[in-house]
């Protein structure tokens, strides 16, 4: 099945409007907005509320209320493994995975990224299908993440708004674990990040 040309473009809006707002992230705001004309509806405008966001409001007021959310927040986590493996052993493994799907499309991650990291995975998922199966494979990790950031009232909902309009519906397994783990909170082991050179990753600005 062809790929929808706006498809990468989505992606990779959606990947810059989740970073950090930095110079270089907000130059490219006005190049994005227009970008956006050219997806549908569902899509962009999600995303065109959070690009007209940015636009209106300095770097740092921008900078200070991401902070406040992403990493001072442990619910509000952009690492997408977090939410079923937490702190364990089992996080480990789970990075091998995403890592693997990188390295199968030729694709270094950023250094200093994670492969878990919800905008390096649309980075993927903009040049290469595998970024769309960790997408999917990991539904209970985006729904909690939504879930979360629609509770805080945040402006970056949108965004996970319109990546999960360009996925599957979720399944009824995936919104039942979902809302398991939101009552019970991630699993605590700390250990079997050592390879990622990294133990605890809720609050990791990237």
């Amino acid at each position: 099945m062809s790929v929808p040309i706006w498809r990468p473009i989505a992606a990779r809006a959606a990947s810059l409007l989740l970073r950090y707002p930095d110079d270089e992230t907000l130059s490219v705001l006005p190049t994005l907005t227009a970008a956006l004309d050219g997806l549908p509806a569902a899509v962009a405008e999600p995303l065109r509320e959070v690009a007209t966001h940015r636009a209106r409001h300095d770097r740092g007021t921008l900078a200070a209320g991401y902070v406040e959310l992403f990493d001072f927040r442990r619910r509000c986590c952009l690492h997408l493994t977090y939410y079923t493996a937490g702190d364990t052993r089992r996080r480990g493994e789970a990075l091998v995975l995403f890592a693997a799907a990188y390295k199968a499309a030729g694709v270094e991650v950023v250094d200093g990224e994670l492969p878990d990291y919800l905008p390096a995975v649309l980075d993927l998922a903009a040049l290469d299908d595998g970024g769309w199966r960790l997408l999917r494979e990991n539904r209970v990790g985006l729904e909690l993440l939504t879930r979360a950031l629609q509770a805080q009232a945040s402006i970056y909902r949108h965004v996970l708004d319109a990546v999960t309009a360009m996925l599957p519906p979720a399944q009824p397994g995936d919104i039942a674990a979902a809302l398991r783990l939101a009552r019970t909170g991630p699993p605590v082991e700390q250990v079997g990040l050592e390879p990622f050179g990294l133990v605890d990753t809720t609050g990791a600005r990237r």
